[in-house]
């Protein structure tokens, strides 16, 4: 079958003992750099381990009940607008607690119109009168078939009910199927598209929520260091995702080196920049609630790991994109200088650029479009408002994390192309993979090689955005294909 096939008789052969000597050791370099690296990350995570102990902390449940309180869930079956007395007067009242009475009465005042929601518990039994929040009814409002979660106050013990109190009390929407149905669409999406990478990738992200849930989170309620906390689990995590997710490889190597450069240089930037800017979370109801919690918590050490938190995925994102791009050049024109490889990189690199600042900046301000929304009502000067305590952490936390994410673009290209060109084999296949190039394979890794089928050398100067890039690519893995099967 292959005898309808020409090969290269020199570019295309196979590769010399030089070249296959090279590739070991820069397999060796990569090795050397990140075995070490991995190794100190782990020493220290289990260091820093918190040891789980919630002792001196002091955080009353807003869930937690009184004897004979509950919360039950229903399903709203008809709404309707009552004087909020007559309402209340309506209901079978029992016992309830005096405080949840006095704030109910002063919420809803003698002569003011209520919102009932007629609800039938998910427990059984008939129908409930559970009266609805003002700020609820005002800002989304109730209707027949929503799911509430509800205070019931009917058989609550050590109090009696007061004339006027109402004995169910809505809390909050139940959301669990919404939820569900969007994350099994989500994953549904992801490996559709992307198939077993994208399976990996949401397995990666599970254990990347691990860390941040049983190292990270506790260690600063336990007064671990801010810096070293963020920087170990962070690294943690980019080790876990990246390898889990695209594999041992020389091109997976090359963006973790990249995004721990970036890592690094975003959590300089994050400790300058959190005391330089008295970053305190003042203002902050729920840094309010941290700092009466435990003296152990620093809620300027908070601000700090999620200064650097919040850029991991953006840098994940633009390291890996961009060592792809690289070895995807080189396998387009692998006769190319590391210097024109380098400037071609960079172009998509600038593309990529523009569009992550972009992608930051829109990320946070969607977020805090509440905060926004009543700055812009206070009508203050742009550069008061930009410093204010409201958005200051916002404003930083977009400038750190796209400093750290630009300027690891550059470095991750210049790491691969030295690999690339280390490692690279111009047209040898490798034995057992579906790639020419070494870069998808495990480091160190021995070589099989067998000639491939000369691809035309492409200029990577021509290759100016990632949609040539791709159309490229394509042809040139359809290439390989073809002489794989021959």
């Amino acid at each position: 079958m292959g005898s309808g096939h020409s090969h290269a008789s020199t570019d295309h052969s196979e590769p010399t003992p030089e070249a296959i000597a090279a590739r070991r050791r820069a397999n060796r370099i990569l090795a050397a750099v990140l075995i070490p690296l991995t190794l100190l990350t782990l020493a220290g995570m289990a260091m820093l381990w918190p040891s789980g102990s919630k002792e001196g902390v002091s955080l009353a449940n807003p869930y937690s009940a009184a004897p004979g309180v509950t919360f039950d869930t229903g399903t709203i079956q008809s709404v309707a607008v009552e004087n909020c007395m007559q309402g209340v007067s309506q209901q079978n009242q029992g016992q309830a607690q005096q405080g949840q009475a006095q704030q109910g009465q002063a919420q809803q005042g003698q002569g003011s119109d209520c919102t009932f929601a007629f609800t039938e518990p998910d427990k059984g039994g008939s129908p409930v009168k559970v009266v609805i929040n003002p700020d609820v009814a005002k800002s989304h409002g109730v209707k027949p078939g929503d799911q509430i979660r509800y205070l019931n106050l009917s058989n609550a013990q050590g109090a009696s009910a007061s004339q006027g109190s109402p004995a169910y009390i809505f809390v909050d929407f139940v959301r669990t199927l919404p939820i569900v149905l969007l994350a099994l669409l989500y994953a549904a999406v992801v490996i559709a598209v992307a198939r077993w990478r994208g399976l990996r990738a949401l397995i990666g992200l599970v254990g990347a929520y691990f860390v941040l849930a049983s190292f990270m989170l506790p260690g600063l309620v336990e007064g671990k260091p801010p810096l070293l906390l963020a920087l170990v689990g962070s690294t943690v995590i980019m080790i876990g995702v990246l390898y889990f997710a695209h594999g041992f490889s020389a091109r997976t190597s090359t963006a973790l080196l990249g995004t721990i450069f970036g890592l690094a240089i975003t959590a300089l930037l994050a400790a300058w920049a959190t005391g330089a800017a008295n970053l305190a979370g003042v203002g902050n109801h729920d840094a309010t609630t941290l700092m009466n919690t435990s003296a152990n918590i620093s809620i300027s050490g908070v601000i700090l790991c999620g200064l650097i938190i919040s850029g991991l995925g953006v840098l994940n994102d633009v390291t890996i994109t961009q060592s792809s791009a690289v070895w995807e050049l080189y396998e387009l024109a692998p006769q190319s200088s590391a210097r024109k490889l380098f400037t071609s990189a960079m172009r998509i690199g600038r593309d990529h650029i523009a569009s992550t600042v972009y992608t930051i900046a829109f990320a946070y301000a969607g977020a805090a479009l509440p905060i926004l929304i009543i700055v812009m009502l206070y009508d203050r000067p742009l550069a008061d408002t930009l410093t204010s305590a409201e958005l200051s952490e916002e404003v930083i936390r977009t400038l750190v994390g796209s400093i750290g994410l630009v300027l690891a673009i550059p470095v991750t290209t210049l790491i691969a192309v030295l690999v690339v060109k280390a490692t690279g084999s111009p047209g040898v296949a490798v034995s057992g993979t579906r790639t020419a190039n070494d870069g998808d394979r495990p480091l160190g890794a021995e070589l099989t090689a067998t000639p491939a089928t000369a691809q035309p050398a492409v200029n990577p100067d021509d290759v100016t955005d990632t949609g040539t890039l791709a159309a490229a690519a394509f042809q040139t893995r359809r290439g390989r294909r073809a002489a794989e099967r021959d």
